[in-house]
């Protein structure tokens, strides 16, 4: 196993007398695609906050090892962030924009303007690069901040949201950078709330309740661990109904998928599959039938659902 690029040792933050970081610990290693998870109020924010430098720890250590050297801060010209809140200058043209950002990276002005020009083009934003930044749409401006984040080349890259607000071309668009990123050998640590996007690209997930860590490890690691409940997805005929499923003593949990009207079954533990869908083709005219693994939105649900009941749970 390779030296981490960040280690986290037991980190904690308090504000106001209410913990929002309890004891957190994690690594993150050179090359991985590393993934924070969390509902709203989890910690996330005053974790990243905390990596970049932000706001200090009150306990605990954060350490960055880079070109084999350790420092407790992240070296601006070898990192960078894209945050929630868009930074961007609003009244200032795209291309000023980004030459000020790489220049404000260490990059020279003309190497600064040669990459904000060949990034523009591959975006398809060339032919605004003389607009100011609020005359783009909302998905365009988040393209101008990651490429004014990314602009240097970073070792390290902390994207918070990245996917807020964006289409699903958009998106993918997103998707691609960051597998590039990760093949160029960028290291990227990630938060985000799309858990379909994240489980396309993490290598490691680590999901935060009430600033604590309940679940950490890769994909395969989460399923297996908390998840391994038989997961059925049906297509019905037109004008059938899955409401006949609903009292299926095998059945859990029932999601229908608005956008194509798939339904999405997680049965009990223990429950026969076979036996499950035996009765559920004559209770309902089903068109196509597949089994498949638990999804991350599953994982993540269940683990803060479980941890919410045992901090409950204690005196």
């Amino acid at each position: 196993m390779t030296e981490p690029l960040v280690r986290v040792t037991g980190i904690g933050k308090t504000f106001a007398g209410r913990r929002a970081v309890d004891n957190l610990s994690f690594e993150v290693h050179p090359g991985e695609v590393f993934s924070l998870l969390g509902p709203n109020g989890a910690g996330k924010t005053t974790t990243v906050r905390m990596l970049i430098g932000v706001i200090r720890p009150d306990e605990g250590r954060i350490t960055v090892s880079i070109n084999g050297s350790t420092s407790s801060a992240m070296p601006p010209l070898l990192t960078s962030y894209l945050p929630e809140d868009r930074g961007l200058y609003r009244e200032v043209p795209v291309l000023r924009t980004l030459v000020y950002f790489g220049q404000l990276r260490g990059l020279e002005k003309d190497d600064a303007s040669r990459r904000a020009l060949q990034w523009l083009e591959r975006v398809n934003l060339l032919d605004r690069r003389n607009d100011r930044v609020d005359a783009l749409s909302k998905g365009n401006q988040q393209r101008v901040q990651l490429i004014a984040s990314i602009i240097h080349q970073p070792r390290l890259a902390i994207l918070d949201e990245p996917f807020t607000g964006l289409d699903p071309l958009s998106q993918e668009f997103f998707l691609d950078l960051v597998r590039e990123l990760r093949q160029q050998g960028t290291t990227i640590i990630l938060c985000a709330h799309q858990m379909d996007l994240v489980e396309r690209v993490a290598d490691r997930v680590l999901l935060m309740n009430k600033g604590r860590e309940i679940l950490s490890g890769t994909l395969d690691e989460l399923h297996g661990r908390l998840d391994a409940r038989p997961h059925v997805r049906l297509t019905f005929e037109d004008g059938a109904s899955a409401d006949v499923l609903r009292d299926d003593p095998d059945v859990e949990d029932l999601t229908i998928d608005g956008e194509t009207s798939e339904l999405h079954v997680r049965l009990r533990n223990g429950s026969s599959v076979s036996k499950f869908l035996a009765r559920a083709v004559t209770r309902s005219s089903i068109r196509s039938i597949s089994t498949e693994p638990p999804r991350l939105h599953d994982v993540f649900v269940r683990a803060v659902r479980d941890d919410d009941v045992r901090q409950a749970g204690s005196p």
